[in-house]
């Protein structure tokens, strides 16, 4: 038998107020449930337009992506999202809606949820047309009543049983799909992901857990060789200290406190951007190649306070997020190819640049001033764009930084094979306008980090346009 005054038990009211709770709850989730559905026909309804676009016209896969493309960033701008996020998103409701009816009415029926939908989606893509149904009643049923974690191991191998070819036909091309790929985190910090096929995935955590787990394993010879360095004579210290010159950040391995995770990130990374490649085609016969010669580039935009430790204010890793004062100076310390800048101290307008290197001075300038492609929501940093005129040189645009700007592979095709129209005025300011009409202003970025460590000059908190738009320019919007 319960106490009345057991710990959850609660009074009476508290009981009708928790029922009263939970009523709410149901009625949020069926209303948000009613939302994503139609989210879901809108996206597939706009990747239908998209076909009927391109449906007669030359070249009609290249006609059907320039179409998805355009109407993908017009629906960007309502969403506020990207165009590429956008037009993911279509592809996958169309294929939702198209190709698993039978998910679409569970899932408004109040069946299933969102997140069963996606976990039959993702795992269903496996199975050919022809079973795609007996695996749709299959799976909803396996759903109601479980957690979509819950039920997706059960589903991959429903897929797969129910899949004519063997596993290894669909593993084979499965294994085309391996990339790597960044995800931005907080902090300066990033994930790098890898998709790779499984057993190589593990034997690569093996192998870095076993490196890791070696240089732990070695501090306390470490430790012991420190103790014992009064005994050593000279020819012995030297020793020591050439071996620990290899040490994490130039320390000792003795003073080397990292955990496994941090050792294993810390190896991971050294082998990435300082090792070679087993197969390498450069290769001559004497197993020297190009390949181990590359080194990775970035694109940084640091105030000089930082570099002379001045102060320890934020650079900017252009396309990606702030990084910290330190990584930035010893970036800075192994270049030589830096360009330097002379910004308004308010706007933080890029208004003239210089190298220490003689450079092709209008690309120093351009990729300065705009650091990204400059299309609504693009942050594909300039060091991977094309530069586009954007009054077109066949027109008679001249090859000038104020008819000149970056745009991503992407971008550069919408603006040539689609209705969006760019225009651009005075201070690299770009005016966007959509087949629909909308119009989207694109100032040149400001720095995301501030390069003055006292207090902000008068005007600095002022939003991008206000009070500073160029003459010839259109009022903010």
């Amino acid at each position: 038998m319960h106490s009345k005054d057991e710990v959850g038990s609660g009074s009476d009211a508290d009981v009708a107020a928790l029922a009263e709770l939970v009523a709410d709850a149901a009625g949020v989730t069926d209303a948000a449930r009613a939302v994503q559905i139609r989210e879901v026909r809108v996206l597939a309804a706009a990747g239908r337009l998209a076909e009927r676009q391109a449906a007669g016209a030359d070249e009609r896969v290249k006609a059907r992506e320039m179409a998805l493309r355009s109407i993908a960033a017009e629906l960007a701008g309502v969403f506020v999202t990207t165009d590429r996020t956008l037009q993911r998103r279509i592809d996958e409701a169309r294929d939702l809606v198209d190709n698993y009816p039978a998910t679409m009415d569970a899932w408004e029926a109040g069946r299933i949820t969102r997140g069963h939908v996606r976990v039959i989606q993702d795992t269903g893509c496996v199975v050919p047309v022809e079973v795609r149904g007996e695996f749709e009643r299959a799976a909803i049923e396996r759903c109601e009543g479980e957690t979509p974690n819950r039920v997706r191991d059960a589903l991959v191998h429903l897929a797969e049983r129910l899949h004519p070819r063997p596993f290894t036909e669909l593993h084979e091309e499965a294994a085309a799909g391996r990339c790597v790929r960044v995800q931005p985190g907080a902090d300066g910090m990033s994930d790098l992901i890898a998709t790779l096929p499984t057993v190589i995935a593990e034997g690569v955590v093996d192998r870095l857990t076993r490196q890791a787990r070696e240089i732990i394993d070695a501090r306390p010879h470490a430790d012991a060789a420190g103790a014992g360095a009064g005994d050593t004579d000279p020819g012995d210290a030297a020793a020591e200290a050439d071996a620990n010159a290899d040490a994490p950040n130039g320390s000792s391995f003795a003073a080397d406190t990292r955990s496994i995770d941090q050792v294993r990130a810390d190896v991971f990374a050294d082998l990435l951007l300082a090792g070679a490649p087993s197969l390498d085609p450069t290769a001559d016969d004497d197993g020297n190649g190009a390949l181990g010669a590359i080194r990775a580039k970035v694109q940084v935009v640091v105030s000089a306070l930082t570099l002379t430790g001045e102060h320890d204010g934020p650079a900017d890793l252009v396309g990606r997020s702030p990084i910290d004062a330190a990584t930035a100076r010893e970036l800075a310390g192994d270049n030589t190819a830096w360009d330097r800048l002379l910004t308004h101290p308010v706007t933080g307008t890029v208004l003239e640049c210089d190298a220490y290197q003689p450079t092709a001075a209008m690309r120093r300038l351009l990729r300065a001033r705009d650091r990204h492609c400059r299309f609504p929501g693009c942050r594909q940093p300039a060091i991977r764009c094309e530069i586009d005129h954007t009054h077109a040189a066949s027109d008679g645009g001249p090859t000038h930084v104020g008819n000149l700007a970056h745009l991503c592979k992407r971008h550069h095709d919408v603006k040539h094979h689609t209705r969006w129209r760019v225009r651009q005025l005075t201070g690299g300011l770009l005016v966007w306008t959509s087949p629909t009409g909308r119009v989207y202003r694109e100032d040149a970025p400001r720095p995301l980090v501030a390069f003055t460590p006292a207090a902000d000059p008068p005007g600095a908190g002022e939003p991008p346009g206000i009070g500073r738009a160029p003459a010839d320019s259109p009022p903010p919007f």
